[in-house]
C-alpha cells in the first residue's frame, strides 16, 4: 500500500469496527483497480461506495455530539461538520482511511465516465488544495495558476449545487467545505497578486516562468549550462530596467509592488547561480528521494501526453498517495536526511519544484479526464482523431472530390454500425458516457457531410 504502512489504534474504541470495515473496503478498491482484465463499471463502484457511506453514517453518529477538537488540539473533519477546518494537523486513523476510500472513489468515479458527479470532485478537491498550499509556501505563483484553479473550483460548485437530491446532504456538505476551503486560500493569493501595479504584473509572470524553466533545466537527465546561462541573461535583461534599483513607470513613479517584485528577481538571479554552480549534481543523502521524485514526475509528464490512450483515472492514485508521503515527511517544512540533518537551499527548492510539478500534472490529469467511461474511450479516442482529421482537411481548403473522403465515411460509418438500438454495448452493459460519444460521432457525420457537398458543388462548377 502506498497509504499509511501501519495505522495506530483510534482513540475511541467503538470507532475500530468502522476503521476494520474502512480498510476491508479499501481493500477492494485496491484490488478492482489493480484488476485490468475487465473494464471497471459503475456496477462494480456504486455498492462500494454505498458500503463506505454507512461506514460514515455509524462514524458520525459515535462522534455525535463531540466537541470538533481532540486532546490534541487537532480540529477533526466530521463529514457533517459545516465549521470544517482542513486538513487535519493530526489525522486519526479511521479518517485517513475514509480519505483513502474515498480518494480512490472519487478517481473510480472518473474512470466510469462519472465525471459530473459529485464523489468525482473529492479526488480534486485534495490536489487543489495541496497545490494551493505550496504556491502559499514558497510564494511563486502566476496569475494562469490561479484563473485555472478558480474556473476548476467554480465548475466543481456547480456540480455539488446539481448534486442534491442525488447524494446524501452531509456529503454534499462536507464537499462544499473543501471546495471553500480551497476558495478562502486561493482568493488570498489572488489579493496578493491584485496589488502590483503598472507593468509589474506582466514582469511578475515573466520572472515566474523563467524560475520555472531554470528549475526545470536543473532537473533533466543531462544539465545544459547554456541553457541555464540563457534563462539568466533573461534575468539580467529585466534587471537592467529597472532605475536606481527600483522599476519605475512611464511617469517615473515607482508602482505598487515594486518591493515584492525586486525580490523576486533578486531570488531568480540567486537560484540560477545556484543552479550553474551545482550543474544538476546532487547530494548523496538526498539522492534516493530525488530520483523517486523524477521517476514520479517524469511518467506523469509522459501520461499528460498520451492520457487519452493510456490513463486510468485509478492509476493516480498511487502517485498521489507517494508525492503524499514524501510531502508529509518534512520537518517544520524542510527535508531531511537519515541524520536528521536539514537540506541545503539546493536541495530544498529542487525537491519541492518536483513535488509542485508533479502534483501539477495529477491536477493537469484529472481536470482533462473526460465524461466517458473507459470502455468506451477506444471508439471516444478514435472519434476525436477523426474530428481533428475532418477539421484539418476543412480548414485547408477541404477535397476536390467527394472520393477523397471515402476512407472518413467508411471508418464513421464502422463505428456507427457499432451501436446497437443507438447505444454502444460492451458486452451486455451500457457504459457512462453515451451522450459525449453520441454528439461525438454526430459532429463527425455533419463534417464530413459539409466537405462532400462541398466538394460535389465545386464538381458541378
Amino acid at each position: 500500500m502506498t497509504d499509511t504502512p501501519s495505522l495506530p489504534l483510534p482513540s475511541d474504541s467503538r470507532e475500530q469496527s468502522v476503521l476494520d470495515n474502512l480498510l476491508r473496503i479499501r481493500e477492494q478498491l485496491m484490488l478492482l483497480k489493480q484488476d485490468r482484465t475487465t473494464y471497471v463499471k459503475s456496477s462494480d463502484v456504486m455498492p462500494l461506495y454505498e458500503q463506505v457511506v454507512e461506514q460514515v453514517k455509524l462514524l458520525n453518529d459515535m462522534r455525535a455530539g463531540e466537541p470538533h477538537e481532540d486532546s490534541k488540539g487537532a480540529h477533526r473533519d466530521h463529514i457533517t461538520g459545516s465549521d470544517m477546518l482542513w486538513p487535519l494537523t493530526v489525522v486519526p486513523p479511521v479518517d485517513r482511511v475514509l480519505d483513502g476510500c474515498f480518494q480512490l472513489l472519487s478517481l473510480f468515479f472518473m474512470t466510469i465516465g462519472r465525471n459530473n458527479e459529485a464523489p468525482a470532485a473529492y479526488a480534486l478537491t485534495s490536489t487543489i488544495k495541496r497545490l494551493l498550499d505550496h504556491l502559499i509556501e514558497v510564494e511563486l505563483y502566476s496569475e494562469k495558476d490561479l484563473a485555472h484553479c478558480s474556473h476548476t473550483l467554480e465548475r466543481l460548485r456547480e456540480i455539488v449545487k446539481n448534486a442534491a437530491g442525488s447524494y446524501s446532504p452531509n456529503f454534499l456538505t462536507f464537499l462544499s467545505n473543501r471546495i471553500e476551503a480551497c476558495q478562502t486560500l486561493l482568493t488570498s493569493l489572488q489579493n496578493r497578486l491584485a496589488r502590483l501595479g503598472g507593468d509589474l504584473p506582466k514582469i511578475h509572470e515573466k520572472l515566474i516562468s523563467i524560475l520555472r524553466s531554470i528549475s526545470l533545466a536543473n532537473t533533466r537527465a543531462k544539465f545544459s549550462s547554456t541553457e541555464v546561462a540563457r534563462l539568466q541573461a533573461q534575468l539580467k535583461e529585466i534587471d537592467a530596467q529597472r532605475v536606481d534599483g527600483k522599476f519605475v513607470s512611464a511617469n517615473k513613479e515607482v508602482p505598487a509592488g515594486n518591493e515584492e517584485i525586486c525580490e523576486l528577481l533578486e531570488r531568480c538571479l540567486v537560484w540560477s547561480n545556484i543552479v550553474l554552480e551545482r550543474k544538476g549534481v546532487f547530494p548523496e543523502a538526498f539522492s534516493s528521494k530525488y530520483q523517486t521524485l523524477v521517476e514520479i514526475r517524469n511518467t506523469l509528464e509522459k501520461l499528460s501526453l498520451t492520457q487519452a490512450w493510456s490513463l486510468r483515472e485509478t492509476d493516480l492514485y498511487d502517485y498521489q498517495r507517494q508525492l503524499d508521503k514524501i510531502d508529509e515527511s518534512r520537518v517544520n517544512g524542510n527535508f531531511v536526511d537519515a541524520e536528521g540533518n536539514f537540506a541545503e537551499l539546493y536541495v530544498q527548492r529542487t525537491l519541492l519544484y518536483l513535488i509542485r510539478r508533479s502534483y501539477g500534472y495529477i491536477y493537469y490529469l484529472m481536470v482533462s479526464s473526460e465524461p466517458v467511461s473507459e470502455a468506451l474511450l477506444p471508439v471516444y479516442n478514435q472519434l476525436q482523431t477523426l474530428r481533428r482529421c475532418l477539421i484539418e482537411v476543412k480548414n485547408s481548403g477541404g477535397v476536390s472530390s467527394p472520393r477523397e473522403l471515402y476512407p472518413y465515411s467508411m471508418k464513421l460509418n464502422s463505428l456507427d454500425n457499432m451501436r446497437v438500438d443507438g447505444k454502444f454495448l460492451v458486452g451486455n452493459e451500457i457504459p457512462e458516457g453515451q451522450g459525449s460519444v453520441i454528439d461525438l460521432l454526430s459532429e463527425c457525420f455533419e463534417l464530413n457531410y459539409e466537405l462532400r457537398i462541398a466538394a460535389e458543388s465545386e464538381g458541378e462548377e
